[in-house]
């Protein structure tokens, strides 16, 4: 009897690269795909030379199910549905290889194997293992041709501490284990742009959390609910993500009585920025996020976004700067949050946005406006930081 078992093979790219440190990223990378299969079920994730492996420790795997929870945790570059055998005897792999083609594949007309042989003392070479298994599967699987230059199918077999067969490779979206590159705040509206931020530079390892400024009664617990709706679809990402409401109503009024209407958006951008940084700081937060697209709108020219650095004092990171609408609208639907952001409901910039804003405005003549309105506007900031809602997916 053939003792094999189904498991889900995870490769890791980025990580791979990361010399003295690489035991470390991958350490988070486990702990990433167990924290997302936790939830599910009982699975254990194996180190095995290079590749981490998912099994399934009351019974058989379901892929259907072990899949999305896997494919979406940053650092795994690939996952492959395959079969692990500890008996690594060429006529046991040639009767899995076979099985394996004739239960997945049944539409394809020519194949390759492929075989990586990381253990050296196997007695053959990874091309005379392909040539022995493909000339098994010619043998006896009528239809199948072979084609070593544009094949319909792949079948890998790898060599490891054990083996594993596996044709089909999904791909996912690369970057570093949340938490591998430390910790920063994102500035949560209900458009396209901000959550597509959030998840851009939270594929870089850092862990996000979010500040979302709510207006009511300008703004309705409905564009309230889309923003946490967001957090909870960048959450599927990052396993865990803090979002911070700050009721921002009374600053927003204040900034509307107190400043010039072509300069208020720019205003209440610095307004924002203030009250993210003093949440960004109680968490332990080292930068800001935001989706800003230099030219998109009146208040992201450089000048726009020179004023509203000024009162920065971490650094502010804004991955899509260099990026056009359309690509930024390209990633929103890839990763689940573009039919939520078009929901038709209202955040706090859209219902106090200046009709004809001023889109060179200068830091000097911002700062003193600003001066005469300061003590009173950081009070209010520093009020509507302290009573932020939060809530924790």
């Amino acid at each position: 009897m053939i003792l094999e078992e189904k498991v889900l093979i995870v490769k890791y790219g980025e990580i791979a690269l990361r010399g003295n440190n690489r035991k470390l990223f991958v350490k988070q990378l486990i702990s990433a795909i167990r924290k997302n299969l936790d939830k599910i079920g009982d699975y254990y994730v194996l180190r095995e030379q290079g590749r981490l492996i998912v099994r399934d420790m009351n019974g058989e795997l379901d892929y259907d199910t072990v899949i999305p929870n896997v494919i979406c945790v940053f650092g795994v570059i690939d996952v492959c549905p395959g079969i692990r055998t500890e008996n690594q005897d060429m006529q046991v792999l040639k009767q899995l290889a076979l099985k394996h083609l004739k239960e997945h594949h049944d539409t394809e007309k020519t194949f390759k194997v492929e075989t990586k042989r990381s253990d050296k003392r196997y007695p053959l070479t990874s091309r005379e293992v392909s040539a022995e298994i493909g000339e098994y599967i010619l043998d006896n699987y009528d239809g199948l041709t072979v084609d070593v230059h544009n094949p319909d199918l792949k079948l890998w077999i790898e060599l490891r501490n054990d083996a594993y067969i596996y044709s089909k490779v999904i791909r996912a979206f690369g970057g570093l284990p949340v938490g591998s590159s430390g910790k920063a705040t994102a500035l949560l509206s209900g458009g396209i742009d901000s959550p597509v931020a959030a998840w851009l530079i939270a594929k870089r390892g850092v862990l996000v959390n979010g500040v979302y400024f709510h207006t009511p009664p300008y703004t309705s617990e409905r564009a309230k609910q889309k923003v946490k709706d967001l957090a909870e679809v960048v959450s599927k990402y990052t396993g865990e993500f803090k979002l911070f409401v700050v009721p921002f109503t009374d600053v927003q009024l204040f900034l509307l009585e107190n400043v010039p209407e072509d300069k208020l958006t720019i205003f209440l951008k610095r307004a924002m920025m203030r009250s993210a940084e003093i949440i960004a700081y109680k968490e332990n937060s080292t930068g800001l996020i935001t989706g800003d697209s230099v030219g998109q709108v009146a208040s992201q020219t450089m000048e726009g976004l020179n004023a509203i650095n000024a009162v920065c004092t971490m650094p502010v990171l804004r991955p899509l700067s260099g990026l056009d609408k359309q690509e930024i609208v390209d990633i929103a639907k890839k990763i689940g949050t573009f039919d939520i952001s078009v929901r038709p409901y209202e955040d706090c910039c859209t219902v106090f946005v200046a009709k004809h804003p001023e889109t060179k405005p200068k830091t000097s003549v911002i700062d003193k406006i600003e001066s005469k309105i300061y003590d009173e506007l950081i009070k209010l900031i520093e009020e509507a930081s302290e009573n932020a809602e939060v809530i924790e997916f």
